[in-house]
């Protein structure tokens, strides 16, 4: 069940870090204690929204908060498609697009003009549903967690795809409130960050089962994407708003800052996609896989196509003003006036995105697992979606959790959630050695491979 009548016990389990954007101070919240509560909201009242099996219980009401942009709509289109009873509300400023897609979406869809600043209309519209989709982006420089904020005073399930460090701490932050309050929330859920840090998980997972006495020593994170992917301005944004931060990366335990876009390594994304040139960029999966996995070493990259846009975001890392990349509205403005150029490239970069993610262990052993879609558009939608349902099937627990903690994705749901994030890929594969991911081997027979 999504939530339940009777109290239950859980483990919150790690530490972490976070800024205090007020005062300027660091500080640490403690969430190694085990607490009791008793779940009655707005959300479930006890009823199950979705079963396991996908038939529901009640007709489960979803609010997809960007729902006219390109990540939201996305979303919205993959949620109706695999939940045929779920009925969808978009919220977006944009009516004219919105409208649009709640036709092409059916009677089970409609449209709610919205002001992100109304906080009193969005309480009203959380008060009304089961779950909230927060996918209007960019999370960069944002100081408030109004929607989770909002979500929690109306005891309403919540996940959101921000893909930024220090919001997904701050929206951390808020886990024992959501604890007290009954209500399941998910912060990073995503693509890259969220499917991806569930692929970690399950490596990590799948390599201590062989052998216990290993231990996960590092995790790389190498992400492609052609052009913007078709997702639109706010990836764009998104990326130069990451250029003003400096990168955290983990090396032996040792929290490093380094420079955006520095580092450069080439990554093998296998089939489909070939080797490319990846970069550094501050994503909360690198601070997450440490703090939740235990892993002492972590690293994200990204690269994208043409070449020309990896030299262009590298200049931007190394010439900008840093007031101006972390100034939103400055930033907006810029994504505005490029926006027709990188439109005009996309069609012919395409939109494939790719996401390798490398474990290596103290034993010596390596485990690969690739993630490869012809449309990021596409794709980003499946992987949202596929969060929604294991939230409206009761996958996850009371509080503010990262993917790839036990209580966002249970361990024994994770495996679903992937299978269904992949559907349409063209090249899925977990847990192989490195070497057969490059070399593409082909299987002769009896277990034994030849190098073509």
């Amino acid at each position: 069940m999504l939530l339940c009548k009777s109290p239950f016990k859980f483990a919150a389990g790690v530490r972490f870090d976070r800024i205090e954007h007020q005062k300027g101070k660091s500080w640490h919240s403690d969430q190694r204690r085990c607490s009791r509560v008793t779940c009655s909201n707005s959300t479930a009242q006890g009823t199950a929204i979705l079963n396991a099996n996908g038939k529901s219980a009640k007709q489960a009401k979803v609010l997809v908060l960007g729902g006219t942009g390109r990540v939201g709509g996305s979303t919205a289109r993959a949620l109706a498609a695999t939940e045929p009873t779920v009925q969808i509300i978009l919220a977006g400023r944009n009516r004219e697009r919105g409208e649009s897609l709640a036709k092409e979406l059916g009677e089970r869809a409609q449209f709610s003009q919205f002001d992100f600043e109304d906080i009193d209309k969005l309480k009203s519209m959380l008060s009304e549903v089961d779950l909230v989709v927060h996918a209007a982006g960019p999370f960069q420089r944002r100081m408030k967690c109004d929607v989770l904020e909002a979500a929690l005073a109306t005891k309403t399930a919540y996940i959101d795809v921000c893909d930024d460090q220090e919001f997904s701490i701050l929206a951390k932050s808020y886990h024992q409130q959501a604890v007290d309050a009954g209500v399941p929330a998910i912060t990073t859920a995503g693509i890259y960050p969220g499917v991806s840090n569930l692929m970690a998980a399950e490596l990590i997972r799948m390599n201590l089962e062989t052998s216990s006495e290993s231990k996960p020593s590092r995790i790389r994170y190498s992400y492609y994407t052609a052009g913007t992917g078709g997702a639109g301005p706010t990836i764009l944004a998104t990326s130069f708003l990451l250029l003003g931060e400096e990168v955290v990366v983990y090396r032996e335990g040792e929290k490093l800052l380094l420079r955006a876009y520095s580092g450069v390594r080439n990554v093998d994304f296998g089939k489909g996609v070939g080797k490319k040139p990846t970069y550094l960029l501050n994503l909360p999966e690198v601070e997450s896989a440490h703090a939740v996995l235990g892993v002492p070493s972590v690293s994200a990259r990204f690269g994208t196509d043409p070449p020309v846009w990896n030299w262009g975001m590298s200049a931007v890392a190394l010439f900008a003003p840093k007031n101006f990349l972390k100034d939103k509205a400055k930033v907006d403005s810029f994504v505005e006036f490029v926006d027709p150029v990188v439109r005009a490239l996309d069609g012919i970069a395409g939109e494939k995105v790719s996401m390798r993610v490398d474990l290596d262990c103290t034993d010596g052993k390596k485990a690969v697992g690739i993630y490869t879609h012809k449309k990021l558009s596409v794709a980003v939608g499946a992987c949202i979606a596929a969060f929604a349902r294991a939230v409206l099937e009761g996958s996850t627990k009371p509080g503010v959790w990262y993917p790839e903690e036990d209580g966002g994705i249970q361990v024994q749901d994770r495996a679903k959630l992937l299978e269904r994030s992949s559907k349409g890929t063209i090249n899925y594969i977990m847990n192989k050695p490195p070497w057969m991911i490059e070399k593409d081997p082909k299987e002769i027979g009896f277990g034994l491979y030849i190098d073509l």
